[in-house]
């Protein structure tokens, strides 16, 4: 689509009306052709059956396990528990047979030192249509992924950074995404530490924010705890909307990134409630 645009522009600034149409044939070929090629590089086009979303779904898988691949690379060498931490996404995401050998391939490709990093990162953006709420869930699976050997090293940093940057995120934006999920990981180790038989999830998130402070919460919210009610409120519309599964479904995200959303929900919704209950509104 966008090259048969910009080659009608150019067209057309060329040669006027004539030109316009003989630009916006040669832009339907490289539409055409570059379709094809990404087909044929990340293999995923297949797996999806609305036409309107294959692509943009497409490269979205291509675009996080080659990502992670390169991510993982970044200290010199790629360790078996981040080889796991890979598989476990996959997991996660319920990609089997051939959609999973095609993940692995392209974790392979993210792996090579010439990887082209950046021209990957620009066909992602593209193919998203600059929806910031899809590369901020992108973003964050990468952050998930990276964390969850418990710690991002600098090299692993850098690389997280050049990706924030290239989707428009400000290195601000990042450290806060990164804040956040360290933030979720203690609401769940502490849920999980406190769990008694017939307890719900929520009871086991009050029971850690009683014995501990409530900044883990606020940092879920992006919130402070200086803020009043009002700001509070505004923050948790804000995060729950970023990550509404129904609105990211209707953008193009792959249902099999959907889970990864719902989790982030939950754990925005515990982390309201407590506050709430410690605030009496």
């Amino acid at each position: 689509m966008y090259g048969k645009i910009i080659g009608a522009i150019i067209g057309f600034t060329l040669l006027r009306i004539p030109g316009a149409i003989i630009g916006a044939i040669v832009g339907h070929m490289f539409d055409v052709g570059y379709a094809k090629d990404f087909s044929q590089k990340g293999g995923f086009a297949r797996f999806f059956s609305s036409s309107s979303n294959i692509q943009s779904q497409a490269v979205f898988f291509h675009a996080l396990f080659s990502a992670l691949g390169h991510i993982s690379k970044a200290d010199g060498k790629v360790t078996p528990e981040e080889i796991a931490i890979a598989s476990n996404l996959m997991d996660s995401m319920r990609l089997q047979g051939d959609m999973r050998k095609e993940a692995q391939q392209a974790f392979r490709d993210g792996k090579a030192k010439d990887f082209p990093l950046d021209a990957m990162l620009k066909d992602f953006k593209l193919y998203s249509h600059n929806r910031r709420d899809v590369m901020q869930i992108f973003l964050e699976i990468l952050i998930s992924a990276a964390c969850a050997d418990g710690r991002i090293t600098p090299s692993e940093l850098k690389i997280l950074e050049t990706v924030a940057a290239s989707l428009g995120f400000s290195r601000n934006d990042l450290h806060f995404l990164i804040s956040s999920h360290e933030a979720e990981q203690r609401f769940r180790q502490g849920g999980s530490h406190s769990r008694q038989q017939g307890q719900s999830r929520q009871q086991q998130y009050q029971q850690y924010s009683d014995q501990h402070s409530l900044a883990d919460a606020y940092k879920i919210l992006g919130a402070s705890q200086s803020d009043d009610d009002k700001t509070i409120k505004r923050a948790y519309k804000k995060q729950m909307s970023q990550h509404h599964p129904d609105k990211l479904s209707a953008k193009g995200l792959p249902e099999q990134a959907l889970e990864m959303a719902k989790t982030k929900t939950q754990d925005i919704q515990a982390a309201y409630e407590i506050i709430k209950k410690k605030r009496g509104f």
